[in-house]
């Protein structure tokens, strides 16, 4: 299909207008990205998409409807609106129905740069410094992904919404090999930044280096600190339960605690930032047209926002956040603010306790006490004395979100951005001390 997508959004909605449904949202998603994959220090392969995407809300007397096509022509649209419009008479009324707010035609907040756009068709150079940086320490070799892209998005309401932006993303990870050691690292950004994929792999390439020779631990309780890599999963999942949709459907940490009250320490301050232009998920507007605006989730240590979209805002008897989702609302981009200590202060202050730089499968056992697990990887170091003595083998952190938050005793000063496949929401996050997590075997 060739048009503009903003006549395209616009048109949907004058057709299900006519077609009978009471209100329509439409957003339209045209993305073009490029992934290169690093094995063996060598690129491996670059797969290339471009797609188009149709987004669909739909009420027709307080019932609900919400879909996602990939159509080669309008006809399939109208297609699917006929079709829904014929089940709707056998659709229940959604007991979270509120109307679609009535807001000013929002402002976008285009975060596009020019350089990724030219670097999408020169992306190997960017593989080589990748591979050329991780090769600066005595590595076997590295591995990862770089992906670039570009998006164009277009919102058109029947409350006369009609607004679009663009945006760019830089995001990716790097792997390193060393002997039985190995690290990892990630970035993302909205610009072409050489500098931090440079950072990424020497990370990377830095803690693969430094583990090697890895010895087994008892299991216990440890103070630990946590990288951005491994505070930047936890917090992406204690924000997701800040949405107000997952505390009426219990699952969150925050079913049984309301705003205002304390559910962290009083040194944490996470924030939701739709504004920041250096995050990828920057936008000026959600999925119901309404304004974006930075916002704390926990400030001080207290819980001071939950995220809204109008129907759990109707629900709820709050207000919207700018967090729109239609069904679920949901956070745009996280920030950790910076604390005032160094990772070797961190280091300094540990007795006994671990530092952990990765992770994977974090699951949960308890949604609403936050009882979760998840496998520490890569590079772990033993802390004795206030000092690192012995790379580790693999572990299994095994707490509660609430010791986790609540047992945050320093908070590191330096910011990094992180994103890949454990910390899906662009976040800039510091290093971490937390005391007292309990620590188990990892067995394969």
């Amino acid at each position: 299909m060739e048009f503009q997508i903003q006549d395209l959004s616009q048109k949907i909605v004058e057709r299900a207008l006519k077609e009978g449904f009471n209100e329509v949202a439409v957003l339209v998603n045209k993305k073009s990205n490029i992934m290169a994959k690093i094995a063996n220090s060598e690129l491996s392969v670059v797969q290339r998409w471009q797609r188009i995407t149709v987004n669909l809300y739909l009420t027709k007397d307080r019932k609900i409807f919400v879909l996602s096509l990939e159509p080669s022509s309008i006809d399939e649209v109208d297609r699917s609106i006929k079709e829904i419009m014929g089940i709707a008479d056998r659709v229940a009324e959604s007991p979270l129905y509120a109307p679609l707010p009535q807001v000013e035609n929002p402002e976008p907040l285009n975060t596009f740069d020019r350089a990724i756009v030219e670097y999408m068709n020169n992306i190997d150079s960017l593989v080589e410094l990748v591979i050329e940086a991780g090769h600066r320490e005595k590595i076997d070799s590295i591995a990862g992904m770089i992906e670039l892209g570009v998006e164009e998005k277009s919102l058109a309401t029947s409350t006369n919404v009609n607004a679009s932006e663009q945006r760019t993303w830089l995001n990716g990870y790097a792997r390193a090999f060393a002997d039985d050691g190995s690290g990892q690292w990630s970035y993302t950004s909205t610009k072409a930044d050489k500098k931090g994929l440079e950072e990424m792999a020497l990370m990377a390439s830095r803690y693969a280096v430094d583990s090697k020779g890895r010895i087994d631990i008892e299991p216990g309780r440890y103070d630990v600190i946590l990288s951005p890599m491994v505070f930047g999963n936890l917090i992406s999942y204690i924000c997701r339960m800040a949405s107000a949709f997952s505390v009426l459907m219990g699952t969150s940490i925050f079913a049984k605690r309301g705003v205002g009250e304390k559910v962290a320490s009083e040194k944490l301050c996470i924030y939701d930032v739709p504004r920041d232009v250096e995050l990828p998920n920057a936008t000026g507007f959600d999925d119901e047209g309404v304004k974006t605006y930075d916002k704390p989730i926990i400030e001080q240590g207290i819980l001071k926002t939950l995220l809204h979209n109008s129907k759990t805002a109707h629900f709820m008897k709050s207000n919207v956040t700018g967090n729109a989702g239609w069904v679920v609302p949901h956070p745009w981009n996280i920030v950790v603010a910076r604390g005032n200590a160094t990772v070797e202060e961190m280091i300094s202050d540990v007795k006994r306790g671990l530092m952990i730089t990765n992770n994977w499968y974090t699951r949960l056992q308890n949604y609403i006490e936050g009882e979760f697990s998840t496998i520490a990887r890569d590079a772990i170091f033993l802390i004795e004395n206030g000092r690192i003595v012995k790379p580790i083998n693999r572990v299994r952190i095994a707490d509660t979100f609430f010791n986790i938050l609540n047992n945050i005793d320093a908070i590191g000063k330096d910011l990094y951005n992180i994103q890949w496949w454990e910390v899906e929401i662009p976040s800039k996050v510091p290093y971490v001390l937390i005391r007292d997590v309990r620590i188990s075997k990892h067995f394969m």
